[in-house]
Order: structure tokens, then C-alpha cells, then sequence
């Protein structure tokens, strides 16, 4: 089964994190990626880009509207994503634990209803 662990926290500028903190982190993270990838579950990981990158799409009453920033302002944002795939939900909770963002934020942990790989539309593997 296929989990998406989305990263959610407050962006190092909105939290005051220091460049030492920042250097524990890209370390933190980067023996995440590889502990996963090592097991052989990672499908995909993503750290964005601060939310004053994002541009929102969304169609109204028929017209293409574009708005710089996110759709909602709040303090914790999704900062990146990790897709995995994994027996079953304790699994992926447990690698949920392992990611450093638990510990100074939250981390959703959402299955997969339906993918596209090679081509087409399917369900993920139970």
C-alpha cells in the first residue's frame, strides 16, 4: 500500500531556526531519505520551496483565477512530502515517527486511493 508522510510545520523563517539548526536538519533529513530508500520503500520525496513560491490555481465560475502564495494563511504549511510503499498503516506509522519533522512539527499520513505508474490509473497494491 502506498502512504503519502506530508511534512507539516512552521517554515524555518516563521520559526526563528538558526543556521546550526539547519545544518542538523538537512543531516537529519538526508539519513531519513536514505534510511528509507535502504529499505526499499521510497517511492518519491519532496522538500519545497517556501511558501512565498507557491502560486494558487483554481477555476471560478469558469475563469482561470491565479493568486501568488498559498490558498489558506496559516502558520504551519506542508513543507515536503515522502510517498511510500508498505505492508500496511503501522508500518507507515512507524516510518511517520522516524522522520525528524515529528519532532518540532506533524507529519499527515495519508494512504493512496489511486495512482498513475507506466501509463495509467490504478489502484496501489494492498
Amino acid at each position: 500500500m502506498q502512504y503519502s508522510l506530508l511534512v507539516i510545520s512552521q517554515e524555518s523563517g516563521d520559526a526563528g531556526i538558526t543556521e546550526e539548526d539547519m545544518e542538523w536538519g538537512r543531516a537529519a533529513f538526508d539519513a531519513y531519505g536514505k534510511a528509507l530508500d535502504a529499505a526499499g520503500v521510497l517511492i518519491s520525496a519532496d522538500i519545497l520551496q517556501p511558501v512565498s513560491a507557491s502560486t494558487t490555481v483554481s477555476m471560478k465560475d469558469g475563469a482561470l483565477q491565479i493568486q501568488d502564495g498559498p490558498f489558506a494563511d496559516t502558520k504551519e504549511r506542508l513543507n515536503g512530502t515522502f510517498v511510500i510503499e508498505v505492508p500496511n498503516l503501522d508500518v507507515a506509522l512507524d516510518w511517520a515517527g522516524k522522520c525528524p519533522a515529528a519532532q518540532y512539527g506533524a507529519i499527515e499520513v495519508r494512504p493512496s486511493a489511486i495512482i498513475f505508474t507506466d501509463g495509467a490509473w490504478r489502484e496501489p497494491a494492498a
